[in-house]
Order: C-alpha cells, then sequence, then structure tokens
C-alpha cells in the first residue's frame, strides 16, 4: 500500500528554465527515491501529484527529447 507523502515541511524548486516566472511545475527532492512530488507554482497550497521516480525521469527525458528536436 502506497502513503502519500507528507510535503507540508517540503523545500521546492522550480526548472531553471522558468526564469523566475510563477507559471510552472515545482518539484521537491525530499522524498527520492519513492516518489517525486509535483505542484503547480501558481498555486502553492493546492493539489500535489507523486510519480513513481521512473516515470518522472521518462517524462523528463521525453520533455528534453521534445527540446531537442524543436529547437
Amino acid at each position: 500500500m502506497y502513503t502519500f507523502p507528507d510535503t507540508t515541511s517540503a523545500v521546492w524548486r522550480k526548472s531553471s528554465y522558468s526564469q523566475m516566472a510563477n507559471d510552472c511545475v515545482e518539484i521537491t527532492d525530499h522524498f527520492l527515491p519513492a516518489a517525486v512530488p509535483v505542484r503547480d507554482s501558481k498555486a502553492p497550497v493546492g493539489p500535489v501529484l507523486a510519480f513513481p521516480v521512473p516515470s518522472w525521469e521518462a517524462f523528463v527525458m521525453g520533455v528534453k527529447s521534445l527540446a531537442r528536436s524543436a529547437g
């Protein structure tokens, strides 16, 4: 059974590509290797999604691949 992490004291970070914008996602590394919690930077007290690390890594690799092919 999976227990959702308590993220109330987590330290969140944005992508370096956000350039201080407030329209991106934030993640916290405090729950590795179990999960990668993700939240909307515009709603820091809103819902948090938690992804298994392999799924998050596949997503990031896919985004990087798309960025390279577009660029």
